[in-house]
């Protein structure tokens, strides 16, 4: 395992916005990170991704340690925490530090497919969201198709459900679903005849199937796969709200999913801030420390203030959510893409900086790594899952110009 970095947010950031709870959560959730994911992080983001090479030694130390439980009430097994959407979210940003991809996981078990649970009836809430927060089962959640993405609407939804009897009938695909090839259930956005819905389907179903992983560029450690739906019956229970209610249900999670995405932008810039201020302290070009150079000098201290207001931006979203507003906009919208936007900024510098060392994955001579291009890979899937940042920004614009001059 390599050595940690001295952690610059202790020195540079002042946490005057979060209460002391979720200051708590945010103390355990770094502690469990160093200790239980840092020692394996870089094993699970080069190996190649197989339903095999899921991390689920940290799923089940996760769960064992009640972190599944931050985001819930008690009645359906949570911590009932005060502010359990500022709890999630720094925690989030603490697992991203060391790797985002269990910060991912973590972000699409808990908010995506729980949160969604969360909109059902007290039957899906007692079926699926409890051992959700037990981490007996592991959930999912799916949007996305081969065709349909950021533009989620009855026109682009092809996976059909049509209600027969007690059941509905579910055909389609969905693409990009992370943990589907390890998961028990999954939250799918489903075409009931015309009306966007969502319903609960259980992955061992007859006539469902999930692909193998993808082979992506970045967060290897997050498995994605397509699902295939072919005459899958539902049981009419599992219906999530009304029908008709799917894009609200979708669009109510998905916000405070970028909430948790732009938390862990955040804690990737960090990381990669950190490791970018330990070198430059010691390595010299030139007979000088690169530190010493006026030009990285003034380029780290505009990323600390970056950091810094990405960090009280999510923060701030958190807070509104945990007053109840149900859609915190526009911070929701810029937490995610400023978080993340600062996560690729902060990435770009930390490979320039770290030179012909910041492309290596393992230098062959002595087999040391370079956690930077890691970072760099992953803060790209940041910017474009759960809302590309061009569709935060359009959902800015409308807190501005109103959504008749946006649409």
């Amino acid at each position: 395992m390599r050595a940690l970095p001295p952690r610059m947010q202790d020195i540079l950031y002042h946490d005057m916005i979060l209460p002391k709870e979720t200051q708590e959560i945010r103390k355990k959730a770094r502690e469990f990170a160093v200790r239980e994911i840092a020692p394996v992080a870089y094993e699970i983001a080069h190996r190649e991704e197989k339903r095999e090479n899921f991390p689920s030694d940290i799923f089940n130390k996760l769960s064992k340690e009640d972190f599944f439980k931050i985001p819930f009430p008690k009645e359906v097994g949570g911590l009932g925490l005060k502010y359990p959407v500022s709890a999630t979210v720094v925690a989030i940003d603490e697992l991203a530090y060391i790797s985002d991809s269990i910060g991912a996981i973590y972000d699409v078990h808990c908010i995506l497919a729980g949160h969604a649970l969360m909109y059902g009836s007290d039957f899906i809430k007692q079926k699926y969201l409890m051992p959700t927060t037990m981490g007996e089962k592991i959930g999912c959640f799916a949007t996305t198709e081969p065709n349909a993405s950021s533009d989620l609407s009855v026109l682009t939804i092809n996976t059909t459900a049509k209600k027969k009897g007690n059941e509905y009938i579910v055909n389609g695909q969905k693409r990009f679903i992370t943990n589907a090839c390890v998961g028990d259930f999954v939250t799918a956005l489903v075409n009931t005849e015309g009306r966007l819905s969502m319903l609960v389907i259980e992955l061992n179903s007859k006539g469902c199937s999930v692909g193998e992983p993808d082979k992506k560029m970045g967060n290897r450690g997050q498995l994605t796969s397509d699902v295939y739906f072919d005459n899958v019956e539902v049981p009419i229970e599992n219906l999530i709200g009304e029908e008709g209610e799917g894009l609200h249900v979708a669009l109510g999670t998905l916000t405070y999913g970028r909430i948790g995405i732009g938390a862990s932008g955040v804690g990737m810039a960090q990381s990669a801030f950190d490791e970018s201020v330990e070198y430059m302290k010691n390595r010299e070009v030139f007979g000088r420390k690169v530190a010493q150079f006026q030009y990285w000098q003034f380029r780290l201290a505009e990323r600390a203030i970056q950091i810094e207001n990405a960090r009280n931006l999510y923060s701030k979203a958190a807070l509104r959510m945990d007053q109840g507003v149900e859609f915190p906009e526009p911070e929701a919208a810029g937490a995610k893409y400023y978080g993340t936007e600062c996560a690729a900024d902060m990435a770009r510098d930390a490979v320039q900086i770290f030179g012909g060392y910041g492309l290596m994955r393992q230098l062959a001579h002595d087999q040391s790594t370079y956690k930077v291009e890691e970072i760099y890979r992953d803060c790209k899937t940041a910017e474009i899952y759960e809302g590309t940042n061009e569709i935060q920004k359009l959902i800015i614009t409308r807190s501005i110009f109103g959504k008749e001059l946006t649409t």
